[in-house]
């Protein structure tokens, strides 16, 4: 008789993997980032933690394939309509990233407001100037578009910093640390209030190219734009036209159309950007928080015949 399989494409350490096997003492669990380790198991595996793009392909095939846990809080490079009629449960990283992300958020805040990055490269030069620096950050207004996990973490450092909230979610929802929460629809109200606009947002079919030059010019020109949500909810040709006329006074980075980011992009040499690598949420409890506070929960949920309950998707909404 075949043991029941899970298959995790991470390397993960052995104490975390111990207390999987603690919960599902009778699988055969397989780990490893290299493709070789996990690549012959897919097709039986009943549990995949960390999919990989490489098995969009082989989604046919997966007939035993009943739960999808990602290893990131987006989902959108998945095959979506595959799994929902497949009725695979889907749940995501959501939520692993609060600390890490808000904490890169006002690190490019910051940055750009006490040209920080500016300094960095005058030292390269050994090259004393005061950049004409005058800007503070406190009592300033931040408009979060996105008020998830890492839009509350991020409203809650922006209350020690004196700053009035402005949030923006779908559902309008009131939350801690927000003094004003609006829908979508109200966006061309909240952008012009804010000195800093943050976007956190998912990527659906609702938020792609959700920000371009109209949005932009409803901006403070003394405003800045962070993006640590997905590349696609810009328009990036227009964010560049946007940095280059002051519409706006500079941007942080982290996600882009196309990444990695084109060598040949302007956003690399503006004095007024910083460019990040999508590692935003880059942290060393990772892998912890994605096992303890997400899969094994839902593992053990899943093994008393419910549904995954943490981060579980909504594939109507995308998210």
């Amino acid at each position: 008789m075949h043991k029941r399989k899970l298959v995790i494409t991470q390397n993960l350490e052995e104490e975390l993997v111990q207390k999987i096997s603690n919960i599902i003492p009778n699988w055969e669990i397989i780990t490893g980032k290299d493709n070789k380790i996990w690549s012959k198991h897919i097709e039986d595996a009943e549990i995949i933690a960390g999919w990989k793009k490489e098995i969009n392909h082989q989604i046919d095939s997966l007939a035993k394939l009943r739960w999808i846990q990602t290893w990131s809080a987006g989902v959108n490079t998945l095959p979506l309509e595959q799994l929902n009629s497949k009725s695979v449960h889907l749940t995501s990283a959501n939520g692993v990233h609060a600390y890490p992300i808000s904490e890169t958020i006002f690190a490019l805040m910051l940055a750009l407001t006490r040209n920080i990055h500016t300094y960095v490269k005058n030292q390269q030069t050994k090259h004393w100037h005061h950049e004409n620096l005058k800007l503070e950050i406190h009592k300033k207004t931040i408009g979060i578009l996105g008020v998830g996990a890492i839009g509350k973490e991020t409203a809650k450092i922006a209350k020690a910093f004196g700053m009035k909230v402005l949030g923006v979610r779908h559902s309008g929802r009131k939350e801690d640390y927000v003094d004003e929460m609006y829908t979508t629809e109200h966006l061309s109200e909240v952008l012009p209030r804010c000195d800093y606009v943050v976007v956190t947002l998912p990527l659906t079919k609702e938020t792609y190219q959700l920000f371009g030059t109209e949005q932009f010019q409803q901006m403070k020109t003394t405003a800045f734009f962070i993006n640590i949500g997905r590349g696609d909810i810009v328009v990036e040709e227009e964010l560049v036209q946007a940095l280059q006329d002051g519409s706006i006074a500079g941007a942080g980075l982290d996600v882009f159309e196309i990444e990695p980011l084109e060598e040949k992009s302007l956003l690399w040499e503006m004095d007024n950007v910083i460019v990040t690598p999508h590692t935003a949420g880059s942290t060393e409890h990772y892998d912890k928080r994605v096992i303890e506070e997400i899969f094994i929960p839902n593992l053990q949920n899943y093994i008393d015949h419910k549904a995954p309950s943490v981060n579980l998707v909504d594939y109507k909404k995308g998210y």
